[in-house]
C-alpha cells in the first residue's frame, strides 16, 4: 500500500501568514496562522507594504514549524497562493512555495484564493457535489453553480464593494475600528434589526449580481445627521440584516434556478451569526442541506489552500515555476 499523499501549502494573499500540511484530503499534520490584524488595525485597513514586510519575517518561522511536523522526503507537492490578493503579498508566500518545491524536488501547485474558500466546506471529503456556492468575504462576493471539482459556473458577483467590505467600511464610519465585521455582529446581538429601514441592494434585479455600495452610503447619509449613543446596536443590527437579507435571497434563489439541493457559504463573512442563522432557517424551510466550513478555515488559512491542492494532485495537476501571481481575480482562472 502507499503511503498518503502529503501536501504544503502557503498562504498570504493578505494580512494573514498561514501555512499547512495535509495528507489526503483530511489528515491535518500541522496549521499554523500568524495574523497582523492586530498590526493593521492602527491603519484603520490593511496597508499592502505592511502586510508584505511582516510576511517576509514571519513566513520563515511559520512554514518551519509545520515542516518539522514531517520527515524530510514525505512532501508530494507544495501549494501556494497566487492569486487574487495583494500583489506583494502573494509574491512572498509564492516564491517561497516554488524555492521549497524546487529544493524538494516535488510538484508546485498554484492555487486560487477563491477555490480554496470555495471548496472549505467540504473539507475532509475526497468528493466535491454539485451544489450553489457563496463565498463572501471582505473582498469578494461570489455566486457558483458547482458541478464538482474543477467545474465551477460564475452565476454572479458584486459590482461594487464586497459585503464584508461594506462591513468594515461601516464599522469605521461607526467609530468601530478594523477589522469591524465582528464588532458590527456583536453589537447587533443586542439590537433591533427592524428598527432602521435600510435599502437592500438588487434585492429584485431578477439576476444574481450584488450591490452593497448604496447601502454604505445610506447608511452614512444617516450618521451625518447623528445618533445617540444606546442607538449603535439597533444600528448594527438594521445594517447587518439588509446585507444578510440580499445574500441570503440571492444564494437560495440560484439553488432553485439550477436545481441544486446544497448550499454552501464560505469566506470570513461566513462567521457572521446572523449570515447562518438566516440561511439555516432557509434551509429548513427549502429543504435544502447546508454546509459551512469547518471553524478555523472561514477567514483567510493555508488549510483551505492544501485541501484545494490535494485535488489538483489527486487530479494530476502541477505548474511551472514560473507561474505568476494574479492579484485580480479573473473567473476565467477557476471557472470551466
Amino acid at each position: 500500500m502507499s503511503r498518503p499523499r502529503t501536501v504544503l501549502a502557503i498562504e498570504t494573499s493578505c494580512d494573514e501568514t498561514a501555512a499547512a500540511v495535509l495528507r489526503e484530503f483530511g489528515d491535518v499534520v500541522a496549521h499554523e496562522i500568524f495574523s497582523q490584524a492586530q498590526i493593521h488595525s492602527a491603519f484603520g485597513g490593511v496597508v499592502p507594504e505592511v502586510a508584505s514586510r511582516n510576511h517576509l519575517e514571519s513566513l520563515p518561522f511559520v512554514v518551519g514549524r509545520v515542516l518539522d511536523k514531517i520527515r524530510p522526503g514525505d512532501l508530494d507537492a507544495v501549494a501556494a497562493t497566487t492569486g487574487p490578493g495583494l500583489a506583494t503579498a502573494l509574491l512572498v508566500g509564492a516564491a517561497a512555495a516554488k524555492g521549497i518545491a524546487i529544493g524538494a524536488g516535488v510538484p508546485f501547485l498554484a492555487v486560487n484564493h477563491i477555490e480554496g474558500h470555495l471548496l472549505s466546506p467540504f473539507f475532509g471529503g475526497e468528493e466535491i457535489p454539485a451544489h450553489i456556492a457563496l463565498v463572501v468575504s471582505g473582498g469578494h462576493t461570489l455566486l457558483f453553480d458547482v458541478e464538482g471539482f474543477g467545474k465551477y459556473n460564475l452565476l454572479g458577483r458584486t459590482r461594487d464593494d464586497a459585503a464584508g467590505e461594506a462591513f468594515d467600511k461601516v464599522a469605521k464610519l461607526l467609530g468601530l475600528g478594523y477589522p469591524g465585521g465582528a464588532e458590527i455582529d456583536r453589537l447587533a446581538r443586542g439590537g433591533d434589526p427592524g428598527r432602521f429601514d435600510f435599502p437592500r441592494g438588487m434585492l429584485d434585479s431578477g439576476d444574481f449580481q450584488f450591490s452593497f455600495s448604496g447601502l454604505k452610503t445610506s447608511v452614512r447619509i444617516f450618521l451625518e445627521k447623528g445618533f445617540p449613543e444606546r442607538d449603535l446596536p439597533d444600528i448594527c443590527a438594521s445594517f447587518q440584516r439588509a446585507v444578510v437579507d440580499v445574500l441570503v435571497a440571492k444564494t437560495f434563489r440560484a439553488a432553485q434556478a439550477q436545481n441544486r439541493n446544497i448550499i454552501s457559504i464560505s469566506g470570513g463573512v461566513s462567521t457572521n451569526a446572523c449570515l447562518r442563522e438566516s440561511a439555516e432557517q432557509a434551509a429548513e424551510k427549502n429543504r435544502v442541506s447546508l454546509r459551512f466550513a469547518p471553524d478555523g478555515l472561514r477567514t483567510d488559512n493555508a488549510l483551505m489552500i492544501a485541501y484545494a491542492a490535494a485535488h489538483h494532485l489527486a487530479a494530476g495537476h502541477s505548474h511551472p515555476c514560473d507561474t505568476d501571481i494574479r492579484p485580480n481575480f479573473d473567473p476565467a482562472s477557476i471557472c470551466s
